[in-house]
């Protein structure tokens, strides 16, 4: 017994020494970042730096610029996520019907976008949000509207960055969800239509439940992701502008690490966030758990 446990530890132990050395200690190394008063002038020596507690978490919640930028990652992230969930199912769903032919070509050029550089894709939507030759104006125009400054408006910036996300990242969640949909068996539908379901009840009764796994999983990866989503507003909006109306907590911690130098703030931030996405995957997982209960 005790060479078959020391034959499993030496299996798993560049796994464990990969994970220490990329996960655990910089975490560690970051917490311990958020305790300090770390800027520029700790980087040409560290004899400046000062421990200061939970000064950076008081200072970062005092600062009306973070509660901005959580209640902007906040709208991303329950705008988003669903949206993109539910577009990745309907996808799904439409290229797994045995009615559709070259599945195959649709399934590559719906997955081009995700590995698709965000910088290409970002000049082509933002010439589509073009406040006046965009496509999306033009189209606006012809039905009597008047032009929208997708990007400029505050009102109108989140939504813009939401629907080209979507967009953009549709593709991944869509493939898992085909193969969700690829392991439900035939003799279900087959014995569904005979009892006389229709679509609708097939997809309520046989479709979505035995979905439910995958369904989580990409809920979770979903949420984080748009917990996180940094390059989509940075890229369309240079920043989180206008008047921060698309700033996020990632981009926050950019800005106040590698703009102004507050490194223990930016991990301050960083640590909020870590706090906000455990607590919210862990509530998705009680519910779910409570559900198959």
């Amino acid at each position: 017994m005790r060479s078959e446990v020391r034959a499993g530890l030496l299996f798993i132990a560049p796994a464990l020494a990969l994970i220490t050395v990329f996960f655990f200690l910089p975490v560690v190394a970051g917490m311990l970042l958020s305790l300090t008063d770390f800027d520029i002038y700790a980087i040409g020596s560290l004899d400046s730096v000062r421990f200061v507690g939970l000064g950076n978490y008081a200072t970062l919640l005092s600062n009306p610029v973070f509660w901005k930028a959580l209640g902007n990652t906040f709208t991303y992230v329950l705008l988003g996520g669903p949206l993109s969930v539910a577009i990745s199912l309907g996808a799904a769903m439409l290229l797994n019907s045995k009615l559709v032919r070259f599945r195959g070509l649709f399934r590559t050029a719906y997955f081009a976008p995700v590995v698709t550089t965000l910088v290409a894709v970002a000049v082509v939507w933002r010439y589509l949000y073009h406040p006046r030759v965009g496509l999306l104006n033009q189209a606006l125009g012809a039905l009597g509207i008047g032009p929208v400054d997708w990007l400029g408006d505050p009102r109108w910036a989140i939504p813009a960055i939401i629907v080209m996300a979507a967009w953009k990242n549709f593709g991944y969640n869509m493939i898992i969800f085909m193969a969700g949909l690829q392991t439900i068996p035939e003799s279900l539908y087959e014995a569904a239509r005979i009892d006389g379901a229709g679509w609708w009840q097939q997809l309520w009764r046989i479709t979505l439940p035995m979905l439910r796994p995958t369904t989580v999983f990409v809920v979770l990866m979903t949420m984080i992701g748009y917990f996180q989503i940094f390059a989509e507003p940075y890229v369309m909006t240079g920043g989180g502008g206008p008047l921060n109306a698309t700033l996020t907590i990632v981009m926050l911690m950019y800005k106040e690490g590698f703009r102004w130098w507050n490194m223990g703030t930016s991990a301050a931030a960083a640590f909020v966030l870590f706090v906000i996405v455990f607590a919210a995957t862990s509530l998705q997982l009680l519910l779910q758990r409570g559900r198959e209960e």
